[in-house]
């Protein structure tokens, strides 16, 4: 039964990812049809749902980052958006309880606080996925969303620590001593663990590891994973280990959504839930927009911000199952909770791909809702007098700018997405900036020379200096555009993609150490 189950999920997620949405929306659906057809919950579908939810929780640990939250504009707008986004589905539920039936008689404030709790959360999965399409995650916008959803997913997971049912046993207190002694050996090992199955394998042993610790000390598991996480999230490897184990949380969680599908056919109940739900979104979405425009955001950043977070969350999902189990709320809750994610992802992929359209359409709009000045990491970039610019400035890039330099003088400006290679230039007394190219609200702040002569793509990734070169000929049509690739069919794309010059690396590196070798034995044979 269990392989039929996910061959039913493969199924309903491949259909509706081929129709350009996420194939979480097809794990649930796929959960009702073998809910209504009577298929029954089997331990190893919940066993897969309980270890996905553990790999989330560690995931978001592995994330932690003290000084993300520092600014004002990501920690002030995810509370007051917790608030709004609790208070409106709050207020919407009391109102009409009366209609919910039995769910509705069951519907005290304390409950219907929960359910709105559950609510305000934003979906990490669809917003991950919405970035990367964009290749917008290293945006001003796009790392406020991420801050967001770091902060309300620790929201959430202090509800789990909260909740009654926790225990604080004597055992309990040597839990984190226990965490704190073993970091030491947790770093080390990373540093040598490699790149391939072995650092996914640690990472997951880690993360079920810390679950099993904390239940051992009578403290709720997740939690314990979220501890493992954050016990490793300043390390250099972090990022690497989170995006590693990202497919496997994913994987895993198909258990979670088929199970809350297989509970049951959704009650009418539970459809009104979801409907009303569905209903507040453009108001959530909507604050959401207000609040980052009063954190001093550009109106196109806040809009593009609110769109890649108007879905309400799988950690909503766990929060209300968490208070289901604990008798807070009746298992309609978690049907009714369940539609609500689903269509809140159609909605939100329908609009995500509609983004730049609304922007541009309500750009005057958007602007007058402005408070200003705007931060000075999303403010207008004035280059000035620049006619050179030099994408990405690891060791290609540097030596590129040093040359361009030595005959350009000031009118050569290096840009890249890293802060603190950009501090170490800067430092060096280099003129650069932090701005990604893929970003296209880097674009739409930058203001340009008309007459900019050279663009050199030179980053480390092939899909970026391919998506650099896509990026200026749409916003620089005249200027030229060098490239650097790796392997000889990457010149033809970047060809095609319209590069005036692209060289190959490695191929031309080969060919200048040959010279200098061949020199030396010229020179031997003289002597």
């Amino acid at each position: 039964m269990e392989v039929a189950a996910l061959v039913v999920a493969f199924v309903f997620g491949f259909a509706v990812s081929r129709l350009g949405l996420p194939p979480l929306v097809g794990y649930l659906v796929a959960g009702y049809v073998l809910g209504l057809i009577g298929a029954e919950q089997s331990a190893l579908i919940a066993s897969l749902g309980d270890v996905g939810v553990i790999i989330l929780l560690f995931a978001i640990g592995l994330k932690l980052r003290f000084r993300t939250f520092t600014q004002t504009y990501v920690w002030g707008s995810a509370v007051l958006f917790v608030v709004v986004g609790t208070l409106l589905p709050f207020l919407a539920l009391v109102l009409l309880s009366s209609l919910l039936g039995d769910a509705g008689a069951n519907l005290d404030l304390a409950s219907a606080l929960i359910v709105g709790l559950a609510l305000s959360f934003s979906s990490t999965v669809f917003a991950v996925k919405a970035l990367e399409q964009t290749n917008e995650a290293g945006s001003i916008g796009g790392r406020i969303a991420v801050g967001i959803l770091v902060l309300q997913d620790l929201i959430a997971v202090g509800f789990l620590a909260l909740s009654p049912g926790t225990v604080l046993a004597t055992q309990a207190l040597l839990v984190v001593p226990a965490f704190i002694v073993a970091r030491p050996l947790w770093i080390w090992i990373l540093d040598r663990v490699g790149h391939e199955e072995l650092l996914l394998l640690f990472g997951f042993s880690l993360a079920v590891g810390g679950a099993a610790l904390f239940d051992l000390g009578r403290l709720k598991p997740d939690l314990g994973a979220l501890a493992a996480g954050a016990m490793l999230a300043g390390h250099v490897r972090a990022r690497e280990l989170a995006n590693r184990i990202f497919g496997i949380q994913n994987l895993l969680l198909v258990g979670f959504f088929l199970s809350v599908g297989m509970g049951g056919p959704p009650s009418v109940e539970a459809l009104l839930i979801g409907l009303v739900a569905i209903v507040l979104l453009p108001t959530r979405s909507a604050a959401l927009l207000w609040l980052l425009t009063r954190m001093r955001l550009r109106g196109r950043t806040a809009l593009h911000t609110s769109l890649t977070l108007s879905t309400y969350s799988e950690f909503g999902l766990v929060v209300v199952a968490a208070a289901v189990s604990l008798g807070l709320l009746d298992d309609v809750w978690i049907q009714g909770l369940g539609i609500a994610v689903a269509g809140s992802f159609v909605a939100a992929s329908i609009f995500n791909r509609l983004r730049y359209r609304i922007s541009d359409r309500w750009h005057r709009q958007l602007q007058r809702i402005e408070r200003h000045p705007i931060i000075r990491e999303d403010a207008v970039i004035d280059f000035g007098e620049v006619r050179i610019l030099v994408f990405g400035m690891g060791r290609v890039g540097t030596g590129a700018y040093e040359q361009l330099s030595e005959e350009s003088g000031e009118r050569v400006v290096g840009v890249d997405r890293d802060p603190l290679l950009v501090a170490d230039h800067v430092a060096a007394g280099r003129r650069v900036i932090r701005g990604d190219v893929l970003d296209r609200g880097f674009w739409e702040r930058a203001r340009l020379h008309p007459d900019v002569e050279l663009v050199v793509a030179a980053m480390s990734s092939h899909e970026a200096n391919l998506e650099c070169v896509r990026r200026i000929r749409e916003f620089l049509p005249s200027t030229r555009v060098a490239a650097v690739a790796v392997f000889r069919d990457q010149l033809a794309d970047l060809h095609e993609a319209g590069v005036d010059v692209a060289r190959n690396l490695y191929e031309e590196a080969g060919q200048a150490l040959a010279d200098d070798a061949l020199s030396l034995l010229r020179n031997e044979e003289k002597k």
